[in-house]
């Protein structure tokens, strides 16, 4: 059969008997390119050294051999190439945010998520900042979306660690306020939110920055910023407490002086608060901006002047409804970058988490710059108008409903604290303050 030379090496050998070395290993390179990074194989070496000098028998049998183990290479590759084309989702579940139990999450991620799809991985939380570091990290590894499961501040800690990536942020909401989940038309039910996420339809969206801080929905000065301080070191979340907060803060908050700086100008006014928007709400469809869009490169800035007491009952309402901007203590317009000054250090929030920052505040916002999955039946962002409205008697069942989920001792607490709460605004709305 003549002299047949073979070069070993850790795994694979092939021999041509009509390729010279240097076109066999071009041909081989240029083969395996089309399927995966050579890099990962470990060395091919092709040798023609073969005497087939004796006859065409012998060369058409090692041609048809060559041939035949060829095809087998290319279908295993592609094979190889058709699995790794399943996607890779991570959920991360912060097993403590908002009202909701989050026992089932990790059944229904693994039992409502396509596996035909996608390869499922999940995580929990167990410090502040730790979604952060878990999201960067799948970022890092490819992963397709990674889906925060929890409320707005769970979110805001997985989105600023995709900003600027391929990877895709999915979300599973299960807070309190579900502010971006609402905006986005995202289901609250958890099973529906995966079944959407198996739809896999990522849209590229804006998000902001306040002194570097990425927020999502809003940011802001003032009132909102004092009654994030207040509701974030709260025993108890929901709407009643966020209700209940506003309503004590309300009677004792001050208006400060702001001077605000954008491309149109410089203006001093005074400010009960200012808030910018990407989003349209602060989350439980309290509309703060209901025309905001998170796709035109702009942010909605709304100024709330001074207003009394009598007053606080009509705006409450108008946040609701979607109709704040008509309220004639509100101003709004659009800008890309705003510049606040104020006299000294206070409180500001990103996404309602409140922070400590100095007297000047830039506010900045990054067009284009993050994935998210979406709810493929709204094809244009919802505006208020698409929502049910609701008024304050509508609210009264999901008070109801926080209220029975409260232990006995925070009930009794809250029950004394409302009725201080009602006779301070008597007082108030009497003039005896």
């Amino acid at each position: 059969m003549g002299n047949v030379a073979f070069r070993r090496v850790d795994k694979l050998v092939m021999v041509s008997p009509t390729l010279t070395d240097e076109e066999g290993m071009a041909r081989i390179q240029s083969l395996l390119a089309k399927y995966l990074d050579v890099a990962t194989l470990p060395q091919i070496v092709v040798s023609s050294k073969l005497d087939v000098t004796k006859g065409s028998v012998l060369r058409k049998l090692y041609h048809t051999i060559y041939k035949f183990l060829s095809f087998c290479f290319v279908l295993t590759m592609a094979c190889i190439n058709f699995v790794s084309m399943k996607k890779k989702i991570l959920y991360i579940v912060n097993p403590i945010s908002g009202t909701q139990r989050k026992q089932n999450i990790t059944r229904l991620a693994l039992e409502k998520t396509d596996q035909a799809i996608y390869d499922v991985e999940i995580k929990e939380t167990q410090y502040a900042g730790h979604a952060t570091k878990i999201a960067l990290e799948a970022a890092a590894r490819g992963f397709d979306i990674v889906v925060a499961v929890g409320g707005d501040g769970t979110v805001n800690e997985v989105g600023r660690a995709l900003v600027h990536t391929q990877t895709a942020l999915g979300i599973v909401p299960c807070g309190s306020g579900n502010g971006l989940a609402r905006h986005l038309c995202i289901p609250l039910n958890p099973s529906r939110a995966i079944e959407l996420i198996n739809r896999g339809k990522i849209h590229l969206l804006d998000y902001g920055t306040i002194n570097d801080r990425p927020f999502f929905c809003t940011c802001g000065v003032g009132f909102d910023a004092f009654i994030s301080e207040r509701f974030a070191s709260s025993e108890k979340r929901g709407l009643l407490t966020y209700v209940e907060n506003t309503l004590k803060s309300g009677l004792q908050y001050k208006p400060q002086v702001y001077t605000i700086e954008d491309e149109n100008g410089t203006e001093t006014l005074d400010a009960f608060l200012i808030a910018c928007a990407n989003a349209s709400q602060y989350g439980n469809d309290a509309f703060i901006a209901p025309e905001a869009s998170m796709k035109d490169g702009l942010m909605d800035v709304v100024v709330m002047e001074p207003f009394n007491a009598l007053e606080s009952a009509q705006v409450a309402l108008q946040l609701f409804s979607g109709t704040l901007p008509k309220n004639s203590h509100v101003k709004t317009f659009r800008t890309s970058h705003l510049r606040i000054n104020r006299a000294g250090e206070g409180i500001a929030h990103f996404d309602g988490d409140p922070f400590w920052t100095g007297s000047v505040i830039d506010v900045r916002l990054h067009p284009s710059a993050f994935r998210v999955v979406v709810n493929p039946e709204k094809s244009k962002e919802p505006q208020p108008s698409d929502q049910p409205i609701k008024n304050l008697l509508q609210l009264i069942p999901d008070f109801f409903n926080e209220w029975k989920r409260m232990p006995e001792s925070l009930l009794n607490k809250t029950g004394r604290d409302l009725k201080k709460l009602n006779k301070n605004i008597l007082d108030k709305l009497t003039g005896k303050n």
